[in-house]
């Protein structure tokens, strides 16, 4: 298991193909938002319900997490290029998660090239 604190801290990058993105760390989600940066009125996406296999598939290798999300087609295509990003609220696995101390906000954007994310905590999702 990797934490994903020190994986972030380290600098260590995921990548994307299409709907799917690989964690080089695991965590707890809480709740998963996709942002569009483009506008001032456009609202996130939230994904709240993890259980609903329609909206988002969650697999754990020992070392990563790949999170599908089945109603987007390519999540680069779409929120690359500085258009948007996605907020992962999530805890250390195995932490406590009604500590809000262990609870974190992992913002993850697109590199210039299409299939690199890379991550960022970030203190307020509402104030990037």
């Amino acid at each position: 298991m990797k934490s994903f604190v020190e994986a972030i801290r380290q600098e260590k990058h995921g990548f994307c193909l299409k709907n799917s993105l690989f964690l080089p760390f695991h965590c707890e989600i809480i709740t998963i938002w996709l942002g569009k940066e483009m506008s001032l009125l456009a609202t996130p996406d939230v994904i709240s319900d993890l259980a609903d296999a329609e909206v988002l598939g969650i697999r754990e290798g020992e070392s990563y997490t790949n999170l599908v999300f089945r109603k987007w087609s390519d999540l680069a295509k779409e929120l690359g290029h500085h258009k948007g990003h996605i907020i992962l609220h999530a805890a250390e696995k195995g932490a406590d998660i009604f500590n809000k101390d262990n609870l974190f906000y992992i913002k993850i954007h697109f590199g210039e090239e299409k299939r690199d994310i890379f991550f960022e905590l970030v203190n307020d999702p509402f104030d990037l």
